[in-house]
C-alpha cells in the first residue's frame, strides 16, 4: 500500500559556523569546538589540546570577541547570511511546484543552528533524502571534509539511515565564475578600476597542501578563470592566502606580505576580493576589509576596496539552486512509486 504522500527532500546549506554571542565565553565555546577537530588542527591531539587549553583559549576569545562586537548586527553577519541564502533558495525551489515537497536549511559545522541537530530534525520529521550542499566553492579536507565527518560521525548512532549526497565544491562551475565576475564589474561601476587586484583566499597550513589537499589548487585555478572572464592582464591581478595561524609554513604568497609589499612599489589602488567565502564573515569585514587596509596603507599604499562575497546576489542563489536541483530530481526518480 502506497503512502498518501511522498516523503520530503531536505537540502542543507552548510557553513563552518559562529559563536552565539560577540562575547568572551561565547567565543571561547566556539573556538573551543573549532579548534578542537583534528580536520582543522592537524597536530597531535594531547599535545594541541595543551596548547589549546593553556594558551590560546586563555588569550584569544577576548580579542575576537571585540572583532566581533564591531561586526555583529543582532546576530553574526555569517548566520544572518546564511538563513538569508536559505530562505531565497526555498522559494526557488517552492516555484519549481516540483511533486515532492523541497525544504532547504542552513546548518554549521561548529556552533548553531548545528548540523547535528539539523540532521536529527529531519529523520525525526521522516525525510528520506538529503542533499548536503557544503557553501565552500574549494574544497579542503578542513572545511568540506569536516562536514563529511560530522556526518559520518551522527550516522554512526542512527538505526534508519537517509539517502545523502553531496555537493563536493564548485570552484569552477560557469555560474559561479560569472557570478564573481559580475560582481566585481558592479563593484568597479561605482568605485573605478584599481591598479591591483587582489584575490584572497583562506589559508591552509603548507603540509596540508602536501599530504594531497586540493584545496590552494582549486583557488589558484578559481581566481585564474576569473582574471581570464574579467580579460585581465597578468600583471593586474593576484592570487594570495590569508588568516594563517601559529608559526607553521602556510600555503603562499601571504595576502599580508603581497600589500606590505604593494604599499612600498607605491601602488596607487587596490580592490580584494575573496572568493572562498560564500557569505561575508569576521574573517571578511574585519580582517579583510580593516585590517588589510591598515596593513597597505600604513605601508605607503594608495586607495583600498573590498568587494563583498556574494551573499544573497541574485546569481549567488542561482548557482545553489543548479547545484542542488540536479541531486533533488535524481531523489525525485527514485521516488516515483510514492506518487
Amino acid at each position: 500500500m502506497k503512502p498518501s504522500n511522498p516523503p520530503e527532500i531536505a537540502v542543507v546549506l552548510v557553513n563552518l559556523g559562529t559563536p552565539d554571542a560577540p562575547t568572551e565565553a561565547a567565543v571561547r565555546r566556539y573556538l573551543k569546538q573549532f579548534l578542537s577537530d583534528p580536520r582543522v588542527i592537524e597536530i597531535p591531539q594531547f599535545i594541541w589540546q595543551i596548547i589549546l587549553n593553556l594558551f590560546v583559549l586563555r588569550s584569544r576569545p577576548k580579542r575576537v570577541a571585540h572583532a566581533y562586537a564591531s561586526v555583529w548586527d543582532g546576530d553574526s553577519p555569517l548566520r544572518k547570511i546564511t538563513l538569508a541564502q536559505v530562505d531565497l533558495l526555498q522559494q526557488r525551489f517552492d516555484q519549481h511546484q516540483l511533486p515532492c515537497k523541497v525544504s532547504v536549511h542552513a546548518a554549521m559545522t561548529y556552533g548553531k543552528p548545528a548540523l547535528t541537530d539539523v540532521l536529527s530534525a529531519l529523520t525525526t520529521k521522516k525525510v528520506e533524502q538529503i542533499v548536503m550542499l557544503p557553501a565552500y566553492p574549494q574544497f579542503s579536507g578542513s572545511t568540506t571534509g569536516a562536514v563529511f565527518d560530522v556526518v559520518a560521525k551522527w550516522g554512526l548512532k542512527q538505526r534508519n539511515l537517509p539517502s545523502i549526497s553531496f555537493v563536493k565544491d564548485y570552484f569552477a562551475h560557469p555560474q559561479y565564475i560569472q557570478a564573481l565576475a559580475e560582481s566585481v564589474k558592479r563593484f568597479q561601476d561605482e568605485h573605478g578600476k584599481p591598479e591591483k587586484l587582489l584575490l584572497s583566499f583562506h589559508g591552509i597550513p603548507e603540509p596540508y597542501e602536501q599530504k594531497g589537499d586540493p584545496y590552494a589548487r582549486r583557488c589558484r585555478c578559481t581566481a585564474a578563470h576569473l582574471a581570464q572572464v574579467l580579460g585581465l592582464e597578468r600583471h593586474e591581478w593576484e592570487c594570495s592566502f590569508q588568516s594563517r595561524f601559529g608559526k607553521q609554513e602556510w600555503v603562499k604568497p601571504y595576502t599580508d606580505v603581497t600589500l606590505t609589499e604593494w604599499g612600498k612599489q607605491g601602488i596607487k589602488s587596490v580592490q580584494v576580493l575573496s572568493p572562498a567565502f560564500s557569505a561575508d564573515c569576521l574573517e571578511t569585514l574585519e580582517e579583510l576589509a580593516v585590517e588589510n587596509r591598515e596593513t597597505f596603507q600604513s605601508n605607503g599604499g594608495g586607495d583600498y576596496h573590498y568587494i563583498p562575497a556574494l551573499n544573497v546576489d541574485a546569481a549567488h542563489i542561482d548557482l545553489f539552486e543548479s547545484l542542488a536541483l540536479p541531486h533533488v530530481q535524481a531523489w525525485q526518480q527514485n521516488l516515483q512509486g510514492w506518487y
